[in-house]
């Protein structure tokens, strides 16, 4: 024991002379995004006449006769997706080819024109409902079918047709907007009115957390691979910028700004398959649960949400193939599942005073014996804001160093990883750097 309190001593005096806690107002989030921070990790489904076409981009020239999953069970989804751990999922209600997953009375491109006819946003609502999962949509803005787009009265025609999805399928927990802005059928570029986009959604639902490059809830984490970065801001600048062309680079996406003006959160879309709609060459190309693991370490484990796109087949059904992939990646998470290893460890915790104002802030935990460790898990409590910039964590046995790591932003969730199993009896964690008093919420080793 007293081995180990040198080693406490040891560590605490060689970070005190670099503490900066700084002093600095920071942006809060609101209670819907403290809320989306919790869910983590969630499904995107990319669904609609690109299933039935092997398209990516549909042009809105497919007839609506193509889109028929005569198998669609909605309840398969949401049993798929409750067993692989997700805690919603958010459909494509409208690409950019302008097919309406359901029957918009300001479209004649919709399910209603189609052969299958059924409601699709009507019944995973009620899916997601009965399995307690949260229900979202994305919809495009672009859209390469309706004859008024490229005029002002498709501004129109978009605030009604979310109108009618919020009225009718709420409640919508996450409406996903991207800034695709290419040409209609009639040649034209659409000039989006997104203030008024926006104040329809806060009339509607102010509840409903909206993402895009730009936010004003969520952002774009600047690439589709799913790997956000290292150092990772929930703030972000926004002023001069826009979505789509024109949105911050994609650098800045990724880190967001230290002092940032806004609170925006990142959230990583990455999809199961090389594609984002179902193609049936690519059965043989769904992502591991191993790969699935890594990027699950690069997003969440980086603080930021996790959108994993697995689209439904042509049956309308979640494929086999990626069935087995989400659960084999839902196994390899019960890692994190395990019981707290500090939970039996005393605590030491020290911050600064008016006597030693330069020391840093630490949490020094001591096991009464050694106990086997894969990995930490640190969260920051972000009720009062993200603050910690730099933190040092050490792992010891008896005073001996077993491993060591200076980390940059903590935020909603930082999952550090061993390369190999240890055996320890003490975890220094030492904040050098951070805009105010930092507040954990949970420290875990797993």
């Amino acid at each position: 024991m007293q081995k180990a309190i040198l080693f406490f001593y040891c560590v605490f005096f060689s970070f005190s002379i670099q503490a900066q806690p700084g002093i600095s107002k920071n942006v809060l989030p609101t209670n819907a995004q403290l809320k989306s921070h919790d869910n983590e990790y969630y499904l995107f489904m990319h669904f609609g006449p690109n299933t039935f076409t092997d398209k990516e981009w549909g042009d809105g020239k497919e007839r609506t006769e193509v889109f028929n999953p005569d198998q669609m069970d909605c309840d398969q989804w949401c049993r798929i997706a409750k067993q692989a751990g997700a805690k919603g999922i958010i459909i494509t209600a409208k690409h950019h080819d302008g097919f309406c997953l359901w029957p918009s009375k300001y479209s004649t491109h919709t399910v209603q024109q189609s052969t299958f006819k059924r409601d699709v946003l009507a019944e995973l609502s009620a899916a997601c409902k009965k399995a307690g999962l949260l229900f979202g949509v994305y919809i495009s803005p672009w859209d390469r079918n309706h004859p008024d787009y490229g005029t002002p009265k498709y501004n129109d025609v978009f605030v009604n047709m979310m109108e009618e999805i919020f009225t009718n399928y709420g409640p919508i927990w996450e409406l996903w907007w991207d800034g695709a802005n290419g040409e209609g059928p009639n040649g034209k570029r659409q000039v989006y009115d997104w203030n008024r986009f926006e104040k329809t959604v806060r009339r509607l639902s102010p509840q409903t957390v909206v993402f895009s490059d730009i936010g004003p809830d969520l952002r774009w984490i600047g690439n589709e691979q799913g790997i956000a970065g290292e150092t990772n801001w929930n703030t972000l600048d926004t002023a001069g910028f826009k979505r789509g062309e024109g949105g911050p680079p994609n650098d800045t996406l990724l880190a967001g700004n230290v002092h940032g003006a806004n609170y925006i959160p990142a959230e990583s879309d990455v999809s199961i398959r090389p594609g984002w709609f179902y193609h049936k060459e690519e059965d043989s190309k769904v992502k591991s649960p191993d790969e699935l693991m890594k990027i699950y370490l690069r997003t969440v484990g980086r603080g930021a949400n996790l959108l994993l796109n697995v689209p439904p087949d042509r049956r309308g059904l979640i494929n086999e193939n990626d069935s087995a992939a989400l659960i084999g990646f839902k196994q390899k998470r019960a890692i994190f599942n395990q019981p707290n290893v500090l939970s039996s460890a005393s605590l030491n915790i020290t911050q600064p005073d008016k006597k030693n104002p330069n020391s840093p802030f630490s949490r020094y935990y001591i096991l009464k014996k050694p106990a086997i460790m894969n990995g930490l898990i640190l969260q920051e409590d972000l009720k009062s804001g993200q603050k910690m910039s730099s933190v040092n964590v050490t792992v010891s046995n008896k005073g001996e160093v077993k491993h060591q790591q200076l980390i940059t932003t903590v935020g909603n969730k930082r999952i550090l990883m061993f390369k190999e199993p240890i055996e320890a009896t003490e975890v220094s964690i030492v904040v050098l750097k951070s805009k105010g008093t930092p507040v954990f919420k949970a420290v875990k080793a797993f």
